[in-house]
């Protein structure tokens, strides 16, 4: 914990819940994987070496602590863990997505007292994060990220179905001024008048296998994607944002920082659950990243700097070296069919591959969502 008040510099706050996600395939469980953009997130910003802090809350049923256990959550012993489902099939083929368990929300006494972060990432998945909790964060983080699903989802059916209310009503709107870094996937995009939220902060839009796009109030940055096998695109934004983050913190321009951001995302769809990193992949990011480095690092001052939407000239050499080394981890990876997280044995099943199901942590019969419209 950090015990003065400055910042340190590089050192994050990250806060948002673990949780239990479970990939149903026509109602047939196929996978059982830590779940919650901190898990995401944090595999992201541990493999590029970048320091933080994460509060995080679990209940004692909690499945995955080894895999956790170098940011273990705090567990709260009257609740349950978080628990997702995402239903996947022939009725439904986007995903469908309900809450079936809700762990209590993170507070601000759940945050470190007395200490100061270099930045912080609000990334709540399950109504966690409380309007007086990321105000502060504004207040003891120099620059902050926040994904706008953390503010605007909402689980009001029997089923907990996750549907979204306007970001004017979420109870967070007045606290735009004071976030850095907004992220929102193309359909959460639609719930914030961006044209509106754009002149308070910068909003980073995902488009999936379509790339990204920056938007601020002085310009719109359209960023190439990575191509991608995509076998589950559960947390995908969330390696985008890791990735999006590291690159803005460590001195990356906005271009590079999304590019990046497209990088990770990319990695994240083509395994089941937080993905496994290969070392010598990571080794040539971070080798590309100090090349592009514009400034030593971030503060709230150089927000405006970062945000001059100039191309860089030598931008396609970024890309293409990304490119080589994912291309040479991917084969390695479909080669030997493994999904390296928890080592566990990567299977095909109904055409999506899934780690093996192993003391499952869903204890109640599935509820079908064949007839859901």
């Amino acid at each position: 914990m950090v015990t003065d008040s400055k910042p340190i510099q590089h050192r994050g706050l990250i806060v948002g819940n673990y949780c239990h996600d479970i990939l149903l395939h026509n109602n047939l469980v196929i996978a059982e994987t830590l779940g919650g953009a901190a898990s995401f997130i944090s595999t992201v910003l541990d493999s590029l070496s970048l320091p933080f802090h994460l509060v995080s809350k679990v209940g004692p049923d909690f499945a995955h602590n080894a895999l956790t256990a170098n940011h273990p959550p705090l567990v709260v012993p009257t609740s349950l863990t978080t628990l997702f489902q995402a239903h996947f099939g022939s009725n439904h083929p986007d995903r469908i997505l309900n809450r079936v368990k809700s762990c209590d929300p993170i507070r601000p006494s759940d945050l470190p007292f007395g200490s100061r972060f270099g930045f912080g990432m609000a990334v709540g998945v399950g109504g966690e994060i409380l309007p007086e909790t990321l105000e502060r964060m504004l207040e003891i983080c120099e620059v902050v990220f926040v994904d706008v699903q953390g503010l605007i989802r909402r689980f009001e059916d029997e089923e907990g179905r996750v549907r979204h209310v306007g970001l004017k009503e979420s109870g967070f709107f007045h606290l735009l001024p004071r976030i850095s870094f907004l992220k929102a996937s193309e359909d959460e995009a639609s719930f914030l008048d961006l044209e509106e939220v754009r002149k308070w902060c910068c909003v980073v839009v995902t488009h999936g296998k379509d790339g990204c796009e920056v938007f601020c109030r002085n310009g719109c940055l359209r960023v190439d994607p990575f191509e991608a096998r995509q076998v589950d695109p559960t947390g995908a934004g969330d390696c985008f944002l890791g990735g999006f983050a590291a690159g803005i913190v460590q001195g990356l321009d906005v271009f590079d920082a999304a590019l990046l951001g497209n990088f990770f995302g990319s990695l994240g769809v083509a395994q089941v659950g937080p993905p496994s990193l290969d070392l010598s992949l990571v080794q040539v990011v971070k080798e590309e990243m100090q090349k592009r480095k514009v400034q030593d690092s971030l503060c709230s001052e150089k927000i405006d700097e970062c945000l001059c939407f100039r191309m860089p000239h030598d931008q396609d050499q970024f890309y293409a070296s990304l490119v080589a080394a994912k291309d040479i981890t991917m084969c390695h990876i479909q080669e030997n069919g493994w999904n390296l997280v928890g080592s566990h044995k990567v299977v095909e099943q109904s055409n999506v591959k899934a780690r093996l199901v192993l003391n499952s942590v869903q204890k109640e019969p599935i509820s079908s969502v064949d007839s859901e419209p």
